[in-house]
C-alpha cells in the first residue's frame, strides 16, 4: 500500500471512531480498534452459537460437581484458602450473567481455549461498536440482536435481586483511572433501565459486618463489578491493613450485599477447571452424557496440571497460569520454536498445561498497513444463551496488544 492510501485509511479510521467518544479506539498510545471487517457466514455464526451453548452446559454441570468437592481439590485448581469458603455459595439460578468462551478454528474444527466467566472484557466492542463498523462497510451485523439480549438479561437479573427492597441502591463500579474498564462499566450501566449510580472503586466505603456504602453514605444493595476480578479483590487492603476484599465477600455471604457477576462465576474462572473437565472425560465419568463426552472430545483441548502427557508423546503444548490475564506469563513449548509472553507477573500461580493449537492468520488493515495477524474468536454466553461474537487479532499469544477486529456477515465461504 502506498503512503497516500495509508494516510487516507488513517484519516478514515480516526474520523470514524471520533463518532464514538465513549469508546476506546486507541489504548496505551497505540491503535486498538481496526477499521476493517472479518467476514463470517451465517452458518459459521450458527455453529459458533451452538458450540458456545454446549460448552456452557458442560461448565455448568462441572460447577454443580465442584460445590461438592473437598477444599484440597480447590487448592489444586489454584484457588486460595481465603477464597474457598465463599466458592460454594450460589446466589442466582445461572452460574454467571456474562461469560466469554474463547474459540479457535483449526484443521480439526473449532477448539475451545478457555472460559472467561468472572470478568470477561470485549463486551462493548462486540455488542455495540460492531454494529457501527458493519454499517460502515455495508454488511449485516451478526450481533444485531445481542445488545437487546444483554440489556434484557441485565435488567432481569438486577430487578430480581432488588424486587423486595423499597429503595434499592444499585451501583456499577470499576477502576476510574482505567479507560477500558471504566467505559465498559459505563456502557453496561446504560443498558440498565432502573436507577443506578456509577462510582469508582476507590470511593466505595466498607464497614465490616455492616455493609458497603456510596460516598454519600447510602448502603449499597447491588454492586455490579464487571471488570473487578475476585482474585484481586481477595488481596485488597485498606491503609490500616483491613482485608477489605474479604470483608466485602463476607457481606455477600451474609446477605448484606449482592455482587454481579455473582461469586459463582468465579468458581469457573480458573483455567485449571479445564483440566478437571478433561480428566472426568478421559475417565469416562457418568457426570457427562455420551453426547457431552463427544462434545468434550471434539471441542476441548487436552488439559492437565502437569506437562508429562505432552512430553511423553512429543506434543507441543502451552503453559499458562490458572488465573492469568491478557496473555501474561504464557509459554508455548514446541520443540525448537518455543515462545514466551513479554509479561511474566503470574509465575507463582498454579500452572495449567494445554495442547497447543495454533491460531489461524489473516491479513487485516491496520493504521500501519496490511498486516497478517493471528485470529481468536470470543463468543459470549449471556446466562445460558449464546450472545455476541468478536475477533481479537494479534500475536501468536493473544495479549493486551491484540486488536479488536469487527465481524460482518457474508453469504458464502468463497467470499472470505
Amino acid at each position: 500500500m502506498d503512503k497516500s492510501n495509508l494516510k487516507k485509511h488513517q484519516r478514515s479510521r480516526e474520523e470514524f471512531y471520533k463518532r464514538l467518544p465513549d469508546f476506546w479506539a486507541d489504548l496505551q498510545n497505540t491503535y486498538y480498534a481496526l477499521l476493517d471487517i472479518y467476514p463470517i457466514t451465517k452458518l459459521e455464526v450458527e455453529e459458533i452459537h451452538i458450540i458456545t451453548e454446549q460448552i456452557g452446559e458442560i461448565y455448568d454441570k462441572t460447577a454443580r460437581l465442584m460445590r461438592q468437592l473437598p477444599d484440597d481439590i480447590f487448592y489444586l485448581l489454584g484457588y486460595s484458602k481465603e477464597i474457598v469458603p465463599f466458592l460454594r455459595q450460589k446466589t442466582m439460578e445461572s452460574e454467571g450473567i456474562i461469560r466469554r468462551i474463547d474459540l479457535v478454528q483449526t484443521v480439526d474444527g473449532w477448539k475451545h481455549f478457555e472460559c472467561n466467566s468472572d470478568t470477561p472484557t470485549f463486551i462493548m466492542e462486540t455488542h455495540h461498536v460492531n454494529g457501527f463498523v458493519s454499517e460502515h462497510f455495508n454488511v449485516e451485523n451478526p450481533n444485531g440482536k445481542s445488545e437487546k439480549q444483554l440489556s434484557n438479561v441485565l435488567n432481569q437479573v438486577i430487578s430480581k435481586s432488588i424486587n423486595r427492597l423499597e429503595k434499592p441502591i444499585v451501583v456499577f463500579t470499576a477502576h476510574g483511572d482505567h479507560e477500558e474498564d471504566w467505559k465498559t462499566t459505563q456502557y453496561l450501566q446504560s443498558l440498565y433501565h432502573g436507577e443506578s449510580q456509577l462510582v469508582p472503586l476507590v470511593e466505595l466505603q466498607i464497614i465490616e459486618n455492616k455493609g458497603l456504602f456510596t460516598p454519600n453514605g447510602e448502603q449499597i444493595h447491588v454492586l455490579y463489578r464487571q471488570t473487578y476480578p475476585l482474585e484481586h479483590m481477595e488481596l485488597d487492603k485498606s491503609p490500616d491493613g483491613t482485608l477489605i476484599g474479604l470483608a466485602l465477600l463476607e457481606l455477600v455471604k451474609s446477605g448484606k450485599l449482592i455482587i454481579l457477576n455473582p461469586i459463582s462465576s468465579f468458581l469457573l474462572q480458573s483455567k485449571a477447571v479445564q483440566s478437571l473437565i478433561w480428566n472426568l472425560h478421559t475417565e469416562g465419568s457418568d457426570l457427562f452424557t455420551s453426547e457431552e463426552h463427544n462434545i468434550i472430545e471434539k471441542h476441548f483441548l487436552p488439559t492437565y496440571l502437569e506437562p508429562d502427557y505432552f512430553i511423553e508423546n512429543n506434543l507441543a503444548y502451552v503453559e499458562k497460569p490458572a488465573f492469568g490475564r491478557e496473555g501474561d506469563t504464557i509459554r508455548i513449548i514446541d520443540g525448537d520454536c518455543n515462545q514466551q509472553s513479554k509479561q511474566n507477573t503470574y509465575q507463582n500461580q498454579v500452572m495449567v498445561y494445554q495442547q497447543f493449537a495454533p491460531l489461524p492468520k489473516k491479513k487485516v488493515m491496520t493504521p500501519e498497513g496490511l498486516i497478517e495477524l493471528h485470529i481468536l474468536v470470543g463468543s459470549f454466553l449471556i446466562k445460558e444463551e449464546a450472545g455476541a461474537i468478536g475477533v481479537r487479532a494479534g500475536n501468536l499469544i493473544t495479549g493486551n496488544e491484540s486488536c479488536f477486529l469487527p465481524v460482518g456477515l457474508i453469504e458464502h465461504l468463497e467470499e472470505k
